[in-house]
């Protein structure tokens, strides 16, 4: 039984999807004028997680990730850049995709772009017009009347006094009220080559809050499961979601929020402003991509994520080790003699795995409580011993299944060892690991294997060094 932690009840709740064995997820996407960053990298592969454990959970799964192409930063970024709007949000486009192919994310089912739905856009604004919550201003904006939406600051947990107190309320001399919030943006001069739409209310530009509204409503429904994104989109942006969505629809608009934590560099929030801002690019330039993948996935999503140098090598020897027992099976084992179902790279199929089998059946209470993925490491880990232990094929084939739900392990062992190493070499987590596996090898008095790892290091030229204190090593 699937349980998800809902932000707008403030409790994990059993998963029931309106249409049984069908699951639609909606989660906010970029913001296309700039390279993504590591924010974004925690989105990406959190609801990429949140996405395979559905589908591997037997659930025909709709999943909309949608792209902002029109917002003040993009119009002031192409101006800066003397290029138009499309050229750059299109290049942004393209090296978020390389990005988020890098880190083993799965394209969503549908990623549509916020200009391509401008008609629906007009529609709700319309609907909310007619419906008494949409005023248009002096200045020629549309906006929502927030006060007329019984329910606002249900969702981030404040009242409407908390809200106007707030750093975040926008206040101009537009709004009836300064919680109003802008829906359709008039443009400022009707005849330049401003980015525009005609509209009833005149030409202009959708406001930012609008779009999500209109973009899951026609391609999820008017209600649908479960709505995603990072903890700093909770207040305005979807408070202002639910507040357009169910003006407008009359009905409930999301059963399920999930929001995932922040994250912070050397234990500070990461900004521009403090010189502690890093881009995916940045990041995978140092680490290879599976690292940071894995990286992210050992902490709990709702949990604060700390990037630091230390974490991320720390996250390398640790993945080091789980390669290492792989390594170990598949070159200690004829794998082509036995049950090598789950070691397949297609990650869409996850028939393999044997969930009553114990160390499954612990990685699926994991991920049912609440996507607990530092849990469901741990069992990997717990398997990993037993594959040192026991050179068990058939263990080492689970292992790949059980790390491939969560896009992990499934590269040749030996292509990510000898990774980053330089020169094709072992780098120092790899041969630490490697003298972990033998260690292990020899309690268990597998001697052949303690042998064998000792042999192929000194082939990598690497000599190791046995004394009453432990194992040391050297470069040849």
């Amino acid at each position: 039984m699937l349980e998800i932690y809902n932000t707008l009840t403030r409790d994990k709740q059993e998963f029931a999807p309106i249409v049984p064995g069908k699951a639609g997820m909606y989660v906010c996407g970029m913001t296309v004028y700039d390279y993504c960053h590591l924010g974004h990298a925690r989105v990406l592969v959190v609801f990429d997680m949140v996405y395979r454990w559905l589908k591997a959970s037997g659930y025909d799964v709709t999943y909309v990730r949608n792209v902002t192409d029109i917002d003040d930063k993009i119009i002031k970024r192409a101006a800066e850049n003397n290029e138009s709007i499309h050229v750059l949000t299109q290049r942004f486009i393209d090296a978020m995709h390389e990005d988020a192919d890098a880190l083993g994310v799965q394209r969503p089912d549908h990623e549509p772009r916020a200009t391509q739905y401008v008609p629906q856009m007009l529609e709700m604004i319309a609907t909310l017009e007619s419906n008494g919550l949409a005023y248009r201003a002096a200045d020629g904006d549309v906006n929502y009347a927030v006060r007329k939406f019984d329910g606002y600051g249900k969702l981030s947990g404040k009242s409407l006094e908390d809200l106007r107190a707030g750093e975040r309320v926008e206040v101009t001399g537009s709004k009836n009220d300064p919680l109003d919030f802008v829906l359709w943006k008039h443009a400022k001069d009707q005849e330049s080559d401003e980015v525009k739409w005609d509209s009833p209310w005149g030409k202009g530009r959708p406001g930012w809050h609008i779009e999500c509204s209109a973009m899951g409503s026609k391609l999820l429904g008017e209600h649908f499961d479960i709505h995603g994104g990072g903890a700093d989109l909770q207040f305005p942006h979807h408070e202002n979601e639910i507040a357009q969505s169910e003006g407008a629809h009359q009905c409930q608009y999301v059963n399920y929020w999930m929001h995932n934590g922040f994250v912070r560099v050397d234990e500070e929030k990461m900004s521009k402003s403090l010189g502690n801002f890093f881009t995916i690019r940045e990041v995978l330039k140092k680490y290879d991509a599976e690292v940071v993948r894995f990286f992210i996935l050992r902490a709990h999503y709702r949990s604060p994520l700390n990037y630091s140098d230390m974490h991320l090598d720390d996250a390398k020897g640790a993945l080091t080790r789980l390669y290492t027992a792989l390594k170990g099976a598949v070159v200690g084992r004829d794998l082509s003699r036995h049950d090598t179902v789950g070691l397949k790279p297609d990650l869409q199929e996850y028939g393999g795995v044997d969930w009553s089998e114990p160390y499954a059946a612990r990685f699926k209470a994991a991920m049912d409580d609440d996507f607990n993925t530092p849990e469901a490491v741990a069992v990997l880990f717990d398997l990993a011993n037993e594959v040192n232990r026991s050179q068990s094929a058939e263990a080492a084939a689970q292992l790949k299944a059980l790390a491939g739900v969560l896009g992990l392990l499934q590269r040749d062992p030996q292509v990510f060892l000898q990774g980053g190493a330089g020169e094709g070499g072992l780098d120092d987590a790899a041969i630490g690991a490697q003298i972990e596996v033998r260690i292990a090898a020899k309690k268990a008095k597998n001697f052949a294997e303690a042998d064998r790892i000792r042999k192929e290091l000194l082939d990598a030229g690497i000599v190791l060094e046995d004394s009453a204190s432990g194992t040391t090593w050297r470069r040849a």
